[in-house]
């Protein structure tokens, strides 16, 4: 959520900023501002309506101190009671709307975000590996996964319908094998904490990161109780410090986490509908930072670099792009998206989104941290987070860069303790 103060101060350099993002970002800003002006004249006259109470309830008591009639007087104060109340209501109902207000503008994206409204404008930032040379003609994650009995996506269409898998034997495997190696990567060699948190979440948390209430026809939402599944761990992750102080010292704190995570997909129909790349339910490690504002775009650049690590000891090509403020997520002042080679596409698909919110999360969440130690103003950090990464996107990029003539798959060396020391998937005989 942007800080209304800073709107307030200078609307027309929020509004330009919001304006990069498309004309539809910055629309609202001159009525927002408004209800802002009546809110904050409604709580001035109120409290100098409180004000002139005070001073007549002494007066009032004076009066009875010295046996005289008070009654007049007791009357006006009654009158300024309702007029109290009428005016706090009222400004508490002018808040809530403002709040609403601000929930539904995005972020302002950072000054090095290219300007464009799609993702063809988004700005190559380097690339990794080689693409493998294949003298075939290089099949699909569908095609191999079913030759070799890994994959299922008629029986999972059975179980549930479209948009969801059942990986079968060594596939089974491999997936756990690749979140496991995920997770030991990021735990033991780049410093984060692990945790493992609820699917379920309730509103406020997803207030708290921005899915809410934008996305709300993206998510799944239980029935009979207040909760929804998550559609990524950085909403648990992050709402871990929802209205708490972290001491200084203690910044960054990093945690990494898989979960599954569940999403409708519902602004995506006809978009990757063969195969596993979009689906309902996809598994995760999710990287969440919790920085201090100035050094919160040198957490970025690190946190791009870790998510990178897995992609590197896998030894899978990829390349790095710099988000361009029409491709930019709500909340997200910057995004940089690494793109894994696929094969069987000839082309370069996301695997992992890295983003730094600044104070965006941290104001609607309520995180903060105290500057210059226990003793000084708590003020807003910055959250960070990425995936690191997604684990069917994942699977599908080491069977398709590791097939083979004969349709079998090479196991990355890294993964093969995973395995059990297995080197290649092989077909059935």
């Amino acid at each position: 959520m942007l800080d209304i103060r800073k709107i307030r101060e200078n609307p027309e350099a929020v509004q330009a900023a919001l304006a990069r993002r498309g004309a539809a970002a910055a629309e609202g800003m001159e009525c927002l501002l408004e209800a802002d002006r009546k809110r904050r004249a409604g709580i001035s006259q109120s409290e100098q309506l409180k004000n002139k109470k005070k001073t007549l309830s002494a007066e009032v008591g004076k009066l009875k101190q010295q046996g005289e009639d008070a009654s007049a007087l007791m009357e006006e104060v009654k009158v300024i009671n309702e007029q109290i109340k009428q005016l706090d209501d009222s400004a508490a109902e002018q808040e809530k709307e403002l709040t609403n207000a601000l929930l539904a503008i995005p972020n302002t994206p950072d000054a090095s975000v290219p300007a464009g409204t799609d993702d063809s404008a988004n700005e190559f930032i380097r690339e990794w590996g080689a693409a493998p040379q294949f003298d075939f003609e290089a099949k699909n994650h569908v095609e191999l996964g079913e030759a070799l009995d890994i994959l299922d996506l008629k029986r999972a269409v059975k179980i549930a319908g479209s948009r969801f898998a059942v990986f079968k034997n060594e596939g089974a495997r491999l997936l756990r094998g690749i979140i496991q190696f995920m997770l030991d990567v990021q735990t033991t060699e780049n410093g984060y904490a692990e945790v493992y948190p609820p699917v379920l979440v309730n509103r406020d948390s997803l207030l708290g990161t921005g899915q809410l209430p934008k996305f709300e026809e993206d998510l799944f939402k239980l029935a009979d109780d207040p909760f929804y599944l998550i559609p990524t761990a950085e909403v648990p992750v992050t709402n871990l410090h929802r209205d708490e102080i972290i001491e200084e010292d203690q910044l960054p704190v990093c945690y990494a986490a898989y979960t599954a995570c569940f999403r409708r997909e519902a602004g995506s129909y006809g978009k990757d509908t063969q195969g596993i790349i979009r689906q309902h339910q996809f598994d995760k490690v999710e990287l969440v930072k919790f920085a201090h504002p100035d050094t919160s775009w040198d957490e970025l650049e690190k946190l791009v670099g870790d998510a990178e690590s897995v992609l590197k000891k896998l030894n899978l090509a990829y390349r790095v792009m710099n988000l361009c403020t029409g491709d930019l997520g709500f909340s997200s002042a910057k995004t940089y998206d690494l793109e894994v080679w696929l094969p069987s596409q000839g082309m370069y698909r996301e695997i992992s989104s890295c983003s730094n919110f600044t104070d965006y999360q941290a104001r609607r969440a309520k995180i903060r941290f105290r500057r210059g130690g226990p003793k000084g103003k708590p003020e807003l950090l910055h959250t960070l987070n990425g995936s690191g990464l997604a684990a069917g996107r994942l699977w599908i990029a080491v069977v398709e860069n590791g097939q083979e003539k004969d349709g079998s798959v090479t196991i990355p060396e890294a993964l093969r303790p995973y395995m059990g020391g297995l080197e290649k998937i092989s077909p059935k005989v």
